[in-house]
């Protein structure tokens, strides 16, 4: 039997959603298919305004409604720290657990060459402006304890050995370490799992 165009064209939408399978797409189009007419209608306004309403940081690279982005416009946050991690999503785990107040800096990816992405297709420059100052005097470095978060964090302490050995000597880089399996998300981490990561960063 064929399916109806505007079924179709909903389970095709879903399936290029990442981790939403062919199964999970179906499902998902015939479950909205019996919600009442005004809960599409409102699903559909969040989708189109999901763009629309919301900024990306010019400091810091994460998501907001303004710009800068609340963390960044907070004076009582602790200037001196940068966390560094790999999406916006983040910082709301970390900044759920409540138990960090400085600075974020969001690379939007990680090294990735077999999904070609490269550094430059990440915010890992733009981070270098931000630590020439000198006020920030430690980089935490919280990417995912994955193969491509170990890649980015090395390629971070690489390339900011190189241009700021002697611009800011008293910059110290961290890594986040104890608590976090390898291979875990940070997404995915419970607020005690994540704190422990954080009190048992490794300098580098």
């Amino acid at each position: 039997m064929k399916t109806a165009k505007a079924i179709q064209k909903l389970i095709e939408a879903f399936e290029r959603l990442p981790g939403i399978g062919p199964k999970t797409a179906q499902r998902l189009t015939f479950y909205l298919l019996h919600v009442p007419q005004e809960m599409l209608e409102e699903f559909g306004r969040a989708l189109t305004n999901l763009k629309k309403e919301t900024k990306i940081c010019s400091a810091c690279f994460n998501v907001s409604e303004t710009d800068p982005c609340p963390v960044c416009a907070d004076s009582r946050r602790d200037q001196t720290k940068i966390c560094v991690v790999e999406q916006p999503l983040d910082i709301l785990v970390i900044e759920k657990a409540g138990f960090y107040d400085g600075l974020y800096h969001v690379l939007h990816g990680v090294i990735n060459p077999l999904g070609n992405i490269g550094p430059e297709e990440l915010h890992i420059h733009d981070l270098l402006p931000r630590l020439k100052n000198g006020k920030i005097r430690e980089l935490i470095i919280a990417t995912n304890p994955s193969l491509e978060g170990e890649a980015t964090a090395m390629y971070l302490v690489r390339l900011l050995a190189d241009k700021l050995k002697t611009e800011n000597s008293k910059l110290k880089i961290t890594r986040i370490g104890r608590g976090l399996p390898t291979g875990a998300d940070i997404e995915y981490a419970d607020e005690l799992t994540l704190s422990k990561a954080f009190e048992g960063r490794r300098e580098y």
